[in-house]
């Protein structure tokens, strides 16, 4: 005698197998939570920003800025959450995105970075202006960007180095393999 006709065989396994009767003793909150915004749900419905395949290499950088300009629009930090989408690089290892080496797998240790007071300058700039652009190779655009920021006497110099993928999932779309300060800006060190 197997299992399933074994149980089967008792008479109330059969109407406990079938009692449709049970109501849930948890019911569910109608509400929003309150750490969501109200336009969380319409939100989550829309494509997020980030690489398109149409997209040169200076649109990428263009839109990047941008984004880091209304930084915390529609949502706190949402540009560097667009930089973030743009990113080359492998969560898995250790990165040269910022210049030296540093795990930027998790989302946090990438925004806390822009918080530094070398890349900060970057959110919320009011005025930039393309210093230099130069293709090194047919998939390799180099371009350094003057930013001024918002607060008093805060200017800076930033290289974007974009790298066109060939093959894969990311085939023909141009994502930042490093955004670099002028300077060297973590000698001092950096907790992230």
């Amino acid at each position: 005698m197997s299992f399933g006709s074994s149980l089967l065989s008792h008479p109330h396994a059969v109407r406990f197998l079938f009692n449709n009767n049970r109501t849930s003793r948890f019911k569910a909150a109608a509400e929003v939570p309150d750490f969501l915004s109200a336009d969380w749900f319409e939100s989550r419905k829309k494509r997020p920003f980030g690489p398109r395949l149409d997209f040169s290499a200076e649109d990428a950088v263009h839109y990047q800025l941008e984004a880091l300009k209304y930084n915390d629009r529609p949502r706190q930090d949402y540009g560097i959450e667009v930089m973030y989408r743009f990113a080359g690089f492998d969560p898995f290892e250790r990165s040269t995105y910022f210049g030296p080496f540093f795990d930027l797998g998790q989302f946090e240790r990438f925004r806390r970075i822009f918080h530094h007071s070398t890349y900060r300058v970057l959110l919320g700039h009011k005025e930039r202006k393309i210093t230099s652009t130069l293709f090194v190779e047919e998939n390799k655009y180099k371009q350094r960007v003057w930013i001024r920021g918002s607060r008093p006497e805060e200017e800076e110099i930033f290289q974007f180095t974009m790298v066109q993928r060939v093959g894969g999932c990311w085939d023909g779309y141009w994502l930042t393999e490093s955004l670099l300060h002028d300077t060297d800006t973590f000698s001092g060190g950096l907790a992230y």
